[in-house]
């Protein structure tokens, strides 16, 4: 289901992966548009520190919950309570449970049968009766994780033509990755192809936008998507098609 407008997204972070969760919000975005983002841990604990960075870089609402036993977490009691919440509201079309914790089995059981579309995201160790619980179920192993960048270097110099040199680098230095920006077009040529194979441009480019809401394809020295394209024959076929009246659709393909 690729058409969900309202998509809730609970993380249980006690049980996920952190450096999975930039993939995880891309495939999901993939589904539609994600209108919360709710993290669940107790951020005191030292273990989830490394959280902080994703968590402020994603916009994800960060939930506090103290552990009351100590060495167990009360993350899932809190998930569950907040899931009915908005279940009761009727404003969400789908619920995402990122855990790979068994206790959710129910919660997702509860969900479905009010109707609402649940994807349940976890480990391949995540147990068969949360797995088939949900609707779908999307393992974090298959989800490629982002690769961190190399920080590049200049060499300063006192002559012109080096100084011109350097500000050209450091304009490089500062440019976005455009390789992000292949990562995302491929995941949307995976998720959106016909029959033939190919994608429409114009749906890759609403995925983009929800994956990545500060994308300006301009920051890469293009002024359309299909420029991108253009630019990479190695990497992409694309067609125009004739559309209703006197339009044209491009889609394309990606060959590497």
């Amino acid at each position: 289901m690729d058409n969900l407008q309202k998509i809730a997204m609970l993380i249980d972070a006690d049980n996920t992966q952190v450096n999975k969760i930039s993939p995880v919000i891309r495939q999901i975005s993939t589904k539609g548009r994600i209108v919360v983002k709710r993290a669940y841990g107790n951020w005191k604990k030292d273990a989830l520190k490394p959280w902080e960075n994703e968590i402020k870089n994603l916009a994800i609402d960060a939930r506090q919950q103290f552990d009351y036993v100590s060495g167990k977490n009360a993350s899932d009691m809190a998930v569950v309570i907040d899931a009915m919440d908005m279940l009761y509201r009727d404003l969400y079309d789908c619920f995402v449970l990122v855990s790979s914790d068994s206790d959710y089995t129910p919660l997702a059981i509860r969900l479905h049968d009010s109707g609402v579309y649940v994807i349940g995201v976890g480990e391949k160790k995540t147990p068969v009766a949360f797995r088939n619980a949900c609707d779908e179920f999307i393992f974090l192993e298959n989800l490629d994780t982002p690769k961190k960048k190399k920080p590049a270097q200049t060499k300063s110099s006192g002559t012109t033509s080096n100084k011109k040199k350097n500000t050209k680098q450091k304009q490089e230095i500062d440019a976005p990755d455009i390789e992000e920006i292949h990562n995302l077009i491929r995941i949307a040529w995976n998720s959106y192809q016909d029959d033939d194979g190919f994608v429409n441009v114009s749906s890759a480019g609403s995925y983009i936008m929800r994956a990545m809401p500060d994308f300006d394809v301009k920051n890469y020295g293009y002024t359309k998507i299909p420029e991108i394209l253009a630019s990479f024959p190695n990497k992409y076929k694309m067609e125009r098609r004739p559309g209703k009246g006197t339009t044209t659709i491009i889609v394309y393909q990606c060959i590497d």
